[in-house]
């Protein structure tokens, strides 16, 4: 992993190339998926099965893409118990956090005459996507599910890819705990553009969350507009922060954690100690040997992980700002200090007994965030992803009246004649009541 300070010579050009991480879709993917999206749009279930068949190696039918209630028994009945204690214990935290996060909407009576408010109102239907092939999430599943259901969504849908046709027991075990009712063994481009434009067998969502692979991404942003989309997912990242305080081996195995996700995560060390630079490379070397995953920990390494020796914990502060990381971790003596001065970033983990992975699993926060430099402008997904609103106006005649002239005057301005004959026409009309 290279190690490099932040006063070098060719440091900015460095960074540039460590921040443009996984950010871009090649042409050849966004026109493959474009062209199953297009083939889904046009010719529904029939295209729908055959990419199923196609990419994911089953046969499915319109009797059989939606999971049966023999199915889900089935699969839940082959979970393991302590799975499903764990499953639950991690679906509690999550709701309890996200408790606090519904809105409600206002109305304001400032004025005689005048109500002005915003109505907040639950999305009808949202679809999940969780991926469930080769690997199962079903930590994506609580982390979607939950919100929307305290949101008040009226229907969740899920879809995920089913190896062999079969559900993964851990699929539906997550499902039945978050209050999924309808699964669908579906998956990739194919299942996005399902629930967009909807199918004879798959219903159109008003928005579809959670993660996949790059075409999943490629095609959420395709669809985006006809469908709303809680973002565009890229590869997972996080950004240490340490001072001498911090202990080598945690950090060495945090950076791990994020990078054995696939070759395009990243993992970025910022520290003022040079010697805790050269710990944390030696306990990555130590801690590889026994990963499972060390092929692609070690592609990832190459691609887009560094170490980077700053001259001052602020300095170290203004660069995880413009890495704008998906994951920042804090190891640091003042977590809570240095926490002031993080703007960007989709979630912070303040101390040395705060890993990332209490944030993807049991912890209660959202793992669900954004990645590739969005954090600059979004958010982790959360109940009010699940709201859509609606403003309310309602004006007396004598409350229309004081506004009037200035209403007309200011569509003048901008060469909008109809949108003042429309007030106009109300003025003029003086003796008009209800």
């Amino acid at each position: 992993m290279k190690i490099i300070k932040s006063g070098a010579a060719g440091f900015e050009k460095f960074f540039h190339q460590l921040r443009q991480r996984g950010g871009t879709f090649s042409p050849e993917r966004l026109s493959s998926a474009a062209r199953i999206v297009k083939d889904v749009e046009i010719h529904g279930d029939k295209a729908l099965f055959k990419y199923t068949q196609k990419f994911d190696g089953y046969k499915i039918t319109a009797a059989t893409v939606e999971v049966s209630k023999a199915e889900k028994n089935k699969a839940m009945s082959l979970t393991k118990k302590d799975d499903l204690k764990v499953i639950r214990l991690a679906a509690r935290r999550i709701e309890d956090y996200h408790r606090h996060q519904p809105q409600q909407g206002f109305m304001i009576n400032k004025e005689q005459g005048v109500e002005l408010g915003q109505r907040v109102l639950p999305l009808a239907r949202v679809g999940i996507y969780a991926p469930g092939g080769k690997a199962s999430y079903p930590s994506t599943i609580l982390m979607a599910a939950i919100p929307a259901q305290l949101a008040g969504v009226e229907e969740i849908i899920l879809v995920s890819p089913a190896k062999d046709g079969e559900l993964h027991p851990l699929i539906a075990a997550a499902a039945e705990i978050s209050g999924v009712k309808r699964i669908f063994k579906i998956g990739g481009a194919q299942a996005v553009a399902a629930l967009a434009y909807g199918t004879k067998s798959i219903p159109r969502v008003d928005k579809i969350v959670g993660p996949g692979n790059a075409y999943v991404a490629a095609a959420k942003k395709l669809v985006f507009g006809q469908v709303a989309i809680d973002m565009i997912a890229g590869p997972s990242e996080v950004v240490v922060i340490a001072d001498n305080t911090a202990n080598a081996s945690f950090a060495a195995a945090d950076m791990l954690a994020q990078i054995e996700h696939d070759e395009m995560a990243a993992a970025v060390l910022l520290t003022t100690s040079e010697k805790l630079a050269q710990e944390v490379s030696r306990e990555i070397f130590i801690q590889i040997k026994d990963s499972a995953r060390k092929k692609i920990i070690e592609k990832s390494m190459a691609r887009h992980c560094a170490m980077i020796i700053t001259r001052s914990i602020e300095e170290a502060v203004d660069i995880a700002n413009a890495f704008a990381p998906e994951h920042l971790e804090l190891m640091v003596k003042n977590p809570k200090k240095i926490l002031a001065k993080v703007r960007n970033a989709g979630s912070v983990f303040l101390g040395s007994f705060t890993p990332e992975a209490l944030g993807d699993y049991t912890a209660g926060t959202n793992h669900i965030l954004p990645t590739g430099g969005t954090a600059r402008f979004s958010s982790p997904l959360g109940v009010y992803d699940f709201y859509k609103r609606l403003s309310v106006l309602s004006f007396s005649q004598e409350a229309f009246n004081k506004l009037s002239a200035s209403t007309a005057r200011f569509a003048h301005i901008e060469g909008l004649d109809a949108h003042a004959h429309s007030v106009l026409i109300r003025k003029n009309n003086a003796s008009f009541r209800k």
